[in-house]
């Protein structure tokens, strides 16, 4: 049976930069595998600001030298799981929106804890599922936390959710990476004792 790839997670705040880190990273590690560039988009344009933002995206990607293949999934990643080439490097953007748009697919369980454990497996198989078709899976997301939470339940079940999820993907990443401000921190990286490195002495 073929190795897994790696999986590279990346997160920050809003408008840290992390997105431009992945995309960068991405981009870097074709050189060397000489493999194809996705992009899983997970957002779904609910509004005309979220239309804007996600075309803008697509025009800085295609302006490039390297050309993107762009995935919209915003449910399922096990729906692309076969699309990929061992030499592939995989962007996914972002597990946030993904947790978001299952959590919202029936309003009548939103509550019901078995389904959020049904909905973290899923997110996770996924994950897994691409992660062994590809060379390298980055997987992006959002450090909410850090921001002020409202006193709502659901508020609080999505929160406690996606910190779960992103401390399971950091535990099977090779490499997680915290950006604040543009700067990309290292977290985690498999054979390196010297964790919190400023990530762009990596």
């Amino acid at each position: 049976m073929a190795e897994a790839g790696q999986v590279i997670f990346i997160s920050g705040g809003v408008r840290s930069g992390k997105s431009s880190f992945a995309e960068k990273t991405a981009m870097e590690l074709t050189k060397i595998t000489h493999g194809n560039l996705h992009y899983i988009a997970s957002g779904v344009a609910f509004d005309v600001e979220m239309k804007d933002r996600i075309k803008r995206h697509q025009q800085q990607r295609n302006e490039g030298e390297q050309q993107w293949e762009t995935w919209e999934e915003p449910y399922f990643l096990h729906n692309l799981s076969t699309v990929f080439q061992p030499n592939d490097i995989v962007l996914f953007d972002c597990l946030t929106n993904l947790l978001n748009n299952r959590l919202f697919q029936t309003e009548e369980r939103l509550m019901d804890p078995s389904f959020h454990e049904e909905v973290k497996k899923s997110i996770i198989e996924g994950i897994l599922s691409i992660q062994k078709n590809c060379h390298t899976l980055i997987v992006v997301s959002n450090e909410i936390l850090n921001e002020p939470i409202l006193s709502s339940d659901l508020v609080l079940v999505y929160a406690k959710l996606l910190g779960r999820l992103n401390q399971r993907v950091v535990a099977m990443a090779k490499e997680a990476y915290l950006v604040e401000a543009g700067v990309p921190i290292c977290m985690k990286k498999e054979g390196d004792d010297l964790a919190f490195r400023d990530g762009r002495s990596m």
